[in-house]
């Protein structure tokens, strides 16, 4: 299992944190999520899913990853 924090730029309501909440969900391998404006805390599957997809998915919904 491994865990990330992932920050998230353009979140800025409940409504954002949802789109995000959905995005991420819908990927196989994701165990436990916690979506806040601004931050994606993921536990997930390394042999299913990789950091790169969620990033990919939050992306997809509309908002940017920060660059770390």
């Amino acid at each position: 299992m491994t865990e990330v924090e992932i920050k998230v730029e353009g979140m800025s309501c409940m409504h954002c944190v949802g789109r995000v909440r959905k995005a991420v969900e819908a990927l196989n391998g994701i165990k436990a999520l916690d979506v806040q404006v601004g931050l994606v805390k993921a536990s997930f599957d390394e042999n299913i899913l990789k950091k790169e997809e969620i990033e990919k998915a939050i992306s997809g919904a509309g908002y940017k990853v920060a660059s770390s």
